[in-house]
């Protein structure tokens, strides 16, 4: 499915579907606007219209399954899985595809952030004038800022000036378009922006689910992160608009550095309302979403398809459902068992957080389990990122058999395993001709299917988890689980904090007492060893592992250790190919991969080789904002960063 956004023809001017804001209470009153003009953002009622849109069209961005594809795929995180198309195959680089200003799915981001920049702009000029306070103003700086970031770590330098001049409110269709360098973009607004946000942004949200200093604060410190990589450019990889690797303000890699680690532990001493949860597993649980862990999420919600964005029973594949949970999802209903002779399939798809809409188009390499994930047993991160059993459910499809016939003949009863992927490899295995219709092997005195982690494949692997649909509206039977998922996507997380400080700190900041790079750490590592619940169980547990967690930890720990930290607690959430690129370690991590074939009974692991160039380290501008700008073509092409210029 190749779905790629129309072009954008003009640089963020009016927005369409304003959302509008009756009052700044717990709940945004969202009523859709088609359209506004230039006085609209002269009443308060409009700003505050233009603040409430700006957490709706986080929609459009975050569980958009085609930008997700561009954030993971062709990482150490993702490679393409066997119904992948163009939008998948193309980004991972390894010779089955061609990433170009026409295919490469960043285009989402560019289709969205300037339209928002632009209504950032229109709160921030009139927000004053109209008597709105400076606390909901810095929303939309916070806003601004956050779009700034995210299109300079993805393209490069990007326009400040968007038609009527620098940051200012664009109401002026204009065709041509000049891009700042990146050092302008970090100086001139994400910084001062950011810097506001914090200031002003109060320490609890005004409703749930609001903007507030913590937040700010982790952008803020993720900002100057990024921006001393930028600066220290450790494998001289190109930049563009070209210009020098200076910061205007003077300061060096190494302060910025500084700033990273000082503005990430201020916010962990001074947390307000957020904090880190008991276990990871109830950081991920759709039982528990929203919970204090995440600062900044796209809401959706099972109540009502007018504020969910999408529709409740059936999603397409595009934004604004959240859509991301199906990528990396096999189809499971492909499992098979005996019911008095006959074949019968007794895993059920059903809107559950384990099961879910199976699309195979991402599938995760074999690295992801002997790298990233190689304690199973101690740290609780594997277990609660990945479903690794499968389990009959036949009921909720009407089905009333006592039990079905398994692997080595055995029964099986509803709720117990069908298929299982084996947490280490196992000699033992016994393949045969396609058993359980999957490929599958056996283990003897073993009821369930199982498959060691060798035999993962583009077709059959551990299904993602932690975006798995959750609703409480199933009743007896399968749920809605066609429809896009009505959880919050999670945009930002406290955690994460602790590991922006631990990386300032292994590139040289002066850290304070009990926050060195290791006990910063540790905290999260520590927490990765308390076990809640065990998704293979599908049962409470309650172990402590975390000592054995804080002394696995090496001594010293250099980056390379937070990359694979960061993995281990951010599995394919959306973050691996900016931290790859942030650190330009996208080559050491991602070079090659191995996995097995898009065939069931394929257990043969295969090398992969990527062709990561370094011009690959920005995405290109879309094809479809260059065909709509009244320039010359060279010109245009001077517009398009290098190695994708025709």
């Amino acid at each position: 499915m190749k779905s790629i956004y129309s072009p954008i023809r003009v640089l963020g001017t009016a927005a369409l579907g304003l959302l509008l804001a009756t009052s700044c209470s717990d709940i945004l009153d969202e009523q859709p606007r088609s359209s506004y003009d230039p006085t609209f953002f002269k009443t308060e009622k409009g700003v505050e219209g233009g603040i409430t849109s700006m957490y709706s069209y986080l929609r459009d961005i975050y569980g958009q399954a085609y930008y997700y594809n561009s954030c993971l795929t062709g990482t150490d995180e993702a490679t393409y899985g066997q119904s992948a198309d163009g939008n998948f195959k193309d980004a991972d680089l390894s010779g089955v595809g061609n990433l170009t200003s026409s295919t490469c799915r960043a285009d989402a981001l560019w289709g969205m952030a300037f339209t928002n920049i632009n209504t950032c702009n229109g709160v921030i000029a009139n927000g004053g004038e109209v008597g709105i306070s400076e606390s909901l103003i810095s929303e939309a700086r916070f806003f601004r800022a956050m779009y700034y970031f995210l299109l300079a770590q993805t393209f490069g330098g990007v326009p400040l000036d968007l038609g009527s001049g620098e940051l200012a409110f664009n109401i002026t269709p204009s065709r041509t378009s000049v891009r700042n360098t990146v050092p302008e973009v970090y100086t001139k607004v994400v910084f001062p922006d950011l810097v506001t946000a914090v200031q002003n942004l109060p320490d609890n949200p005004r409703m749930t689910g609001g903007l507030t200093k913590t937040v700010a604060r982790l952008y803020l410190s993720k900002a100057y992160l990024t921006y001393a990589w930028w600066l220290k450019n450790p494998n001289n990889i190109p930049t563009y608009p070209e210009c020098q690797r200076t910061d205007p303000d003077g300061h060096d890699a190494a302060w910025y550095f500084q700033q990273a680690y000082n503005i990430a532990v201020e916010a962990i001493e001074n947390p307000g309302p957020f904090g880190l949860e008991e276990s990871f597993w109830k950081v991920n649980a759709g039982v528990n979403d929203r919970n204090k862990e995440i600062l900044l999420y796209a809401d959706h919600t099972q109540e009502d398809e007018y504020y969910n964005g999408g529709s409740l029973s059936y999603g397409g594949g595009g934004a604004p459902d959240n859509f991301a949970g199906w990528m990396m999802n096999w189809n499971y209903t492909d499992a098979q068992s005996k019911v008095n002779g006959v074949t019968v399939a007794p895993v059920i798809r059903v809107a559950e957080q384990a099961y879910g809409r199976p699309w195979t188009r991402m599938a995760p390499p074999h690295g992801v389990f002997t790298r990233t994930f190689a304690d199973k047993v101690n740290d609780s991160r594997y277990d609660g990122t990945f479903t690794t059993v499968y389990r009959g459910n036949w009921s909720t499809n009407g089905a009333n058999w006592d039990a079905v016939e398994n692997a080595n003949g055995m029964m099986v009863k509803e709720g117990e395993p069908i298929f299982s992927f084996l947490l280490e490899e196992d000699p033992n295995v016994a393949y045969g001709s396609n058993l359980g219709n999957l490929g599958a092997g056996t283990l003897p005195g073993r009821a369930d299917w199982v498959m060691n982690p060798s035999g993962i494949s583009r077709r059959i692997f551990p299904g993602l988890w932690k975006l798995g649909p959750y609703r409480t509206d199933n009743g007896t039977g399968t749920g809605q689980p066609n429809a896009g998922s009505t959880r919050p996507y999670n945009i930002a997380k406290f955690s994460e904090l602790y590991l922006v400080a631990a990386e300032a700190a292994v590139e040289g900041a002066t850290t304070k007492s009990g926050k060195n790079a290791r006990e910063l750490v540790n905290v999260l590592r520590a927490r990765a060893g308390k076990w809640t619940f065990s998704n293979a169980l599908n049962a409470e547990v309650l172990e402590d592992h975390s000592a054995e967690m804080v002394a696995a930890t090496p001594v010293t720990i250099d980056i390379d250790y937070i990359l694979d930290e960061r993995s281990r607690e951010f599995f394919g959430e959306g973050y691996r190919w900016f931290d790859l690129v942030r650190t330009q370690k996208w080559n050491e991590y991602a070079d090659e991969y191995v996995i097995c074939g898009n065939d069931k009974g394929d257990h043969t692991p295969k090398t992969y080789r990527r062709t990561i160039e370094a011009f690959h380290y920005l995405r290109p501008i879309p094809q479809g904002q260059l065909d709509g700008m009244e320039m010359t073509k060279e010109e245009k092409m001077a517009y398009q960063n290098p190695g994708y210029r025709d």
